[in-house]
């Protein structure tokens, strides 16, 4: 399993591959998008910027959210590369230098060793072709419910592209989900674990976070249903949750911290982190806050 560590580019063809070398060279952070075509939530990610602001789209559940924001509240110099088709192809993130006396208060010197956040690889998986979401819109049937795990760190909005780059810019260290399937103790060496928009873990998984006694839960709708995994097929498949196996069950675990009803608040006006038995919740989904809030990133760093 591949973690999105800073810096490190999914190999998709040998002309993207020269171009990330030439970002890596030059001190940037490239993420290269996979597009994958039927899903919406990836393929209206980031809409146009003008000469004074820059546009953001993103789709939770089928619903769109438009987010303009100044240029000037860009707390990263951001550049979009797109194919002779307008689709979003790559994405590049370079600190700015006129902010160098704010990234010392959020960013780590070196790779963080007791913070840690958890990259959503199923829920990166169940979001795209002949995932999960082509099963709930009727587009295929029940073989949409076993899926491979993905091999390659893929940012989509669902999968809290903007905060994974951030973070990772910032010197946080990340693990997957398949690494806290497979070795659940692997949290026990961070005193503060975060979780993104990790909709669908295992029950090892679920099991692993929520004994953790200090989790900041960074996006709502975290820990909703129940997947199993083989390894020995590279698979994941739904079991519980998300309407599944039965149209009245919500949240797969039954768990009386979920917050799903929060997740389609993404103006995050009235941002404030609420306490939970084990750590703290944000009460609105940030989507591309890490980009341009600075308040959002001190939070992260200081809760």
């Amino acid at each position: 399993m591949v973690e999105p560590k800073d810096g490190q580019i999914p190999l998709i063809n040998k002309k993207i591959l020269g171009l990330a070398l030439v970002v890596i060279a030059i001190g940037g952070v490239m993420i290269i998008i996979a597009m994958q075509s039927n899903n919406p939530s990836v393929n209206s990610m980031i809409g146009n910027t003008s000469s004074d602001s820059m546009r953001f789209i993103g789709m939770t559940e089928g619903k769109e959210k438009i987010i303009t924001v100044p240029k000037k509240d860009l707390l990263f110099n951001i550049t979009i590369a797109y194919d002779k088709n307008n689709n979003l192809q790559a994405l590049r993130v370079e600190k700015l230098p006129e902010l160098a006396d704010f990234y010392k208060k959020v960013v780590f010197d070196k790779k963080s060793e007791d913070v840690v956040f958890v990259y959503p690889i199923f829920t990166q998986g169940a979001y795209g072709d002949y995932g999960f979401y082509d099963y709930y819109n009727k587009k295929c049937g029940p073989e949409c419910l076993t899926i491979p795990i993905p091999q390659r760190f893929v940012p989509m909005y669902s999968a809290s592209m903007s905060s994974t780059m951030v973070l990772s810019r910032l010197n946080y260290s990340s693990i997957t989900d398949v690494d806290v399937d497979k070795n659940p103790e692997i949290l026990k060496k961070y005193s503060k674990v975060i979780v993104l928009h990790n909709e669908y873990v295992t029950k090892k998984e679920f099991d692993a976070i929520t004994s953790h006694p200090n989790v900041i839960y960074l996006f709502p709708n975290a820990l909703y249903a129940e997947v199993s995994t083989n390894y020995t097929a590279n698979t994941f498949t739904l079991i519980k949750g998300h309407g599944y196996p039965t149209s009245s069950i919500k949240n797969g675990f039954d768990w009386k911290f979920d917050n799903s009803n929060l997740e389609y608040n993404s103006e995050c006006d009235n941002m404030t982190l609420y306490t939970v038995s084990n750590g703290k919740m944000l009460n609105c989904y940030p989507a591309y806050r890490s980009l341009f809030d600075k308040s959002f990133l001190e939070m992260i760093k200081n809760s």
